[in-house]
């Protein structure tokens, strides 16, 4: 029997180590594909002491003779995808062999960076925290169905020219103070067509063709469900469906192609820009564990807010996207603590909330309600097996199972790849076997 195809998604608000957990899975299957985001994803992988931060290119390109696919639900700048590229290719890893691009995938355009900067700047202290990439901007332009999708970049040159004539008009009617030519960039729009070419295919025929074949896929999500269009922290999310459902919509296969859907979740929580985050601490130990963690965009820089597992959060992403387990990241950051705590609902003036709200407003005064738990001394940093993590180390696991209502199959004891235990008699071990 053939393995399942698998998806990997975040749980929380992003950045929770799902490049490491690809990479980790990346043997075990013919092909890793992109399903939604920008080059707003950081994802960064650590093979023997050696740093990767990936963008755009799939987590699993770091390993020869797995094709890395970028599909139409994924908003592409193409000068970040070649500077992405010829980086990878410097340190010796080939992509030109590896990469397919779905012809239907939009393009990020120059004047989609003012918009969104400009779109912040009228927020004012409603800001959402942006990368200011364009990467929003690109997908109102899809929306509005104005958008220059990769075939058109490839395609007729008349009829290219005559799109970009048309929405670099209607920017020149937005942003007044300034006029953009057309010209120069319909130009470098049909230099990029050119070196893209190569790599451009009806992603949805390729995978269908790939698993009815009985080779498996990995599904990978950038971003996290906290940050889901539709079921995140609205307003405060990213553009794209990051959820399960985007794999679908953004790669153009069938839900029945889905085998299993493993979660990713930090052993304690954080997250970039602005919106609510309930458990979020300051002070020594928010320093603690942003510095313990490294707690910074991997594509912006910008430091990461920090705070406790939030078990409510997990739960909600459990639900939408029927996780079957938990890869859980940087346990190894919790190390030395004395203390750690769980939380498991918010208190506010109306009762407490166990569940994760749609309204953001009564998470502005609420209470986190917590469970406090030992903490351990000795480091689980480098164990590769259940049995080597400290007692309560293991406790504190099986609680946020029980909390959460997913199980841990993963557990990430350090940055680099090697440094991950996988639990035997898991589904995700049987995904595997």
């Amino acid at each position: 029997m053939s393995k399942p195809n698998i998806a990997v998604i975040g749980a929380q608000w992003g950045d929770e180590g799902k490049g490491k957990i690809v990479d980790m899975l990346t043997p075990h299957f013919s092909a890793v594909a992109r399903y939604q985001g920008g080059h707003n994803a950081g994802h960064t992988v650590y093979v023997q002491g050696r740093k990767f931060v990936l963008h755009l290119i799939p987590s699993g390109i770091l390993h020869p003779d797995v094709t890395c696919i970028i599909g139409n639900g994924v908003v592409i700048d193409p000068q970040a995808l070649f500077r992405e590229i010829d980086e990878l290719a410097a340190v010796g890893v080939d992509v030109d062999s590896r990469l397919l691009i779905s012809e239907k995938a939009h393009v990020i355009l120059p004047y989609h960076r003012e918009l969104d900067v400009l779109s912040e700047a009228r927020r004012g202290e409603r800001k959402i925290g942006t990368t200011s990439r364009g990467i929003g901007p690109a997908y109102e332009d899809k929306i509005g169905r104005r958008g220059i999708r990769i075939c058109d970049l490839i395609g007729d040159p008349a009829a290219l020219q005559q799109e970009v004539r048309e929405n670099v008009s209607a920017r020149n009617r937005i942003i007044k103070d300034s006029t953009l030519d057309w010209k120069p960039v319909f130009d470098h729009l049909v230099a990029f067509g050119e070196r893209i070419r190569p790599w451009v295919t009806d992603v949805s025929l390729f995978l269908a063709r790939a698993i009815q074949a009985g080779n498996a896929v990995l599904f990978e999500g950038a971003q996290a469900t906290l940050l889901d269009i539709d079921h995140g922290t609205y307003p405060f999310v990213t553009s794209s469906n990051a959820s399960v459902g985007g794999i679908c919509t953004g790669l153009g296969v069938a839900p029945k192609a889905i085998g299993g859907v493993l979660g990713v979740a930090k052993a304690y929580t954080t997250r970039v820009g602005e919106g609510p985050l309930p458990t979020e601490l300051a002070g020594p130990l928010a320093e603690r564990l942003r510095e313990g963690g490294q707690e910074y965009g991997a594509s912006t820089g910008r430091p990461r807010r920090c705070g406790w597992y939030d078990a409510v959060v997990v739960r909600y992403s459990a639900r939408i996207n029927g996780l079957d387990a938990l890869a859980l990241t940087k346990l190894d950051v919790l190390d030395g603590l004395p203390e750690v705590r769980v939380c498991t609902g918010y208190r506010t003036p109306s009762g407490t909330i166990t569940e994760f709200p749609a309204d953001l407003r009564p998470l502005a005064t609420a209470e986190p309600v917590y469970e406090t738990l030992p903490g351990w001394s000795t480091p689980t940093k480098g164990a590769t097996r259940f049995e080597q993590l400290p007692a309560e180390a293991r406790r504190y696991l099986q609680r946020l199972e029980e909390v959460s209502g997913v199980a841990c199959a993963i557990i990430s004891t350090g940055s680099d790849r090697a440094e991950t235990i996988l639990r035997e008699g898991s589904c995700a071990a049987g995904w595997l076997a």
